[in-house]
């Protein structure tokens, strides 16, 4: 286990927090505006820090969406939603991915996608396929010959196939583990290793999210160990869809807030929407939800469930994992 925690101990904060950590790369669609929500509600009414976070490392990718990221916080602070601190954003903070994996157990990877996919199965998680561990006892002459046609990425050598964690609608689950990217080949640090870092340094205890992420929930858990922070509690709300049960994006044609209000769908319909779709009374200001007993989450069944088996779908609630359908607006 690395010291890494301890070192960069002096930046961690007191109090507890949790956060939303958008991507810069296009508006926020309803969808990710209910994430937010969320996330904001369940911190505050927990006495917890809010914190945002831009995770802006794609950088090709955030060049080509321009200042997108601006519109992000205005959208935040159009529905009411504040937050504590400055906004830290990921591309400033290298040097401490850099540092964290320093201290990790590594090995290069030269494997692509393609070859994963075709040498890994994941009957049950079909978003994601664990890495079989091709490379990690690789000879020195073997790496060197492979490194003639593909510069390496830089995995976790873990020695852990499973991991618990802890989410608020599903209680303790178990799952798997692999050998997760820690750099891509290109040398930017991968998703997994960022978001552990600073949800670590930022004092972030608390992680909602979409149940799209559910399955990165151990890897995470895992790494954070590994680096000597305590695993957060997660809350995997459900995902929002659109006509025909087509997910929101971007390529599908999402709109984000400032084309619905420009669409002449006002802001307080937009809130109440959100509102409706947490189980929530409709109000003007998220501030007024606040203590409110709607917000209190069912407790976690303390038995332990493997991962891939665990409940899907609740109640509708903000802790719900329910598939939830713009059709319903």
């Amino acid at each position: 286990m690395t010291d890494f925690a301890a070192i960069h101990s002096v930046a961690q904060p007191s109090a507890a927090a949790g956060r939303f950590a958008p991507s810069p790369t296009s508006a926020l669609h309803l969808g990710n505006l209910r994430t937010a929500l969320a996330a904001w509600l369940l911190a505050r009414s927990s006495g917890r820090r809010f914190v945002v976070r831009i995770e802006d490392l794609d950088q090709a990718r955030v060049a080509a969406a321009g200042n997108i990221a601006s519109t992000q916080l205005r959208d935040l602070e159009t529905l009411g939603i504040d937050w504590d601190g400055p906004v830290v954003r990921q591309s400033k903070r290298l040097d401490l991915y850099t540092d964290a994996v320093s201290g990790l157990q590594t090995y290069p990877c030269y494997c692509t996608r393609k070859e994963i996919a075709a040498a890994a199965t994941a009957p049950n998680e079909a978003d994601w396929r664990p890495y079989p561990g091709t490379c990690r006892f690789l000879t020195a002459s073997q790496r060197q010959q492979r490194a003639i046609k593909r510069p390496p990425a830089i995995r976790l050598a873990s020695n852990a196939d499973s991991y618990e964690v802890t989410d608020l609608a599903r209680g303790r689950c178990r799952g798997r583990v692999d050998d997760l990217v820690l750099v891509r080949n290109d040398g930017t640090p991968a998703y997994n290793l960022a978001v552990v870092v600073d949800d670590g340094l930022q004092g972030v205890d608390q992680v909602v999210r979409a149940r799209d992420l559910w399955s990165s929930a151990p890897r995470q858990s895992h790494l954070a160990e590994l680096l000597g922070f305590d695993a957060p509690t997660y809350a995997h709300t459900g995902l929002v869809t659109g006509p025909a049960g087509k997910r929101l994006s971007k390529s599908a044609g999402a709109v984000g807030l400032t084309d619905l209000i420009h669409c002449g769908i006002d802001r307080s319909r937009i809130l109440a929407w959100l509102c409706r779709s947490l189980a929530l009374p409709e109000v003007s200001d998220p501030h007024e939800l606040i203590g409110a007993a709607a917000l209190t989450p069912p407790t976690p069944p303390a038995i332990t469930t493997p991962l891939d088996s665990a409940r899907l779908d609740g109640p509708v609630g903000w802790w719900s994992d329910a598939v939830l359908s713009l059709d319903e607006v």
